[in-house]
């Protein structure tokens, strides 16, 4: 081989080495830091008020993901003015963040617009796709109860917002073995006009709701794929269902929509940077 050849090789190696290093660097300390805000119009069969709905999921709050950009998220979902916000599961990694520092972020979502949440698997000790042997959801129900967030685990909640009534299911997370539909519709009371919303954090979950009645459902779990390849799509989706990985879609004459989240795991994204979800309910 040639020195001209040997050369070329060289500079060729260091280039794709110089490519790899900065696109690590870009996956890891860029595109996971830039939020994004995604639109999207709901359009229902009803005669109420339109309301705008702010979803924010899988915070992960982590080593990869620090406060402060939680923070920086809670921040840019005021600014939408919301009317109503849901919080649907992931809200720490796999070690529990100190609630003296959380909480008061959290709250200051409460403090503006009505918030709800539901629990995500690594909340209840589920880090993958198996039911933990004894879910612990206390310290994050705490975590939440402290931010003055209602926790909804198999159960409802009525409010009216801008005139426009609303019911509100949360459930337990599929991975933990907690969602119970049968238990969180219970003592859901006829319909009565009320727009009915399902918070549930795995959208794998949506066939166990196929038989109650509903209109949207809010869910994350997916971090929208987190990394998105060209031919390959999104190999490392969390879940069986792929069509379901982010957006807003039409499921069952119904609505379904999956966040890309806010947080992380690994402190990486390619092509899906996390975003903050808004939706317009006409």
């Amino acid at each position: 081989m040639g020195t001209k050849a040997v050369f070329s090789r060289r500079k060729f190696l260091l280039g794709a080495a110089g490519a790899v290093t900065a696109g690590g660097f870009y996956a890891r300390f860029a595109e996971s830091q830039r939020l994004r805000v995604s639109r999207h119009d709901v359009l229902l069969e009803e005669k109420n008020p339109p309301i705008r709905i702010v979803q924010l999921s899988d915070l992960h709050a982590s080593s990869v993901v620090p406060l402060e950009f939680i923070a920086e998220a809670v921040t840019l979902a005021l600014a939408q003015k919301p009317d109503l916000i849901a919080l649907t599961g992931d809200f720490v990694t796999d070690s529990h963040a100190g609630p003296d520092g959380y909480a008061p972020i959290l709250a200051r979502l409460a403090a503006a617009a009505p918030t709800f949440g539901c629990l995500g698997n690594h909340d209840s000790g589920a880090p993958h796709a198996q039911a933990p042997l004894k879910p612990t959801i206390k310290p994050v129900v705490d975590l939440l109860t402290r931010a003055n967030i209602p926790c909804l685990v198999n159960e409802s909640h009525a409010l009216t917002v801008r005139g426009r009534p609303l019911q509100l299911i949360g459930v337990g997370d599929l991975w933990s073995g907690l969602c119970d539909p049968a238990k969180a519709f219970a003592e859901v009371p006829a319909r009565a006009g009320a727009t009915r919303i399902v918070l549930n954090h795995n959208p794998d979950a949506k066939d166990m709701f196929y038989s109650f009645d509903w209109d949207l459902m809010l869910c994350g779990h997916t971090h929208g794929g987190q990394v998105r390849l060209p031919f390959f799509g999104t190999p490392f989706a969390p879940v069986t269902d792929k069509r379901y990985i982010e957006g807003l879609h039409r499921w069952e004459k119904r609505w379904l929509h999956i966040t890309r989240g806010v947080g992380n795991l690994h402190g990486v994204r390619i092509n899906c940077r996390p975003e903050i979800s808004v939706l317009d309910l006409a």
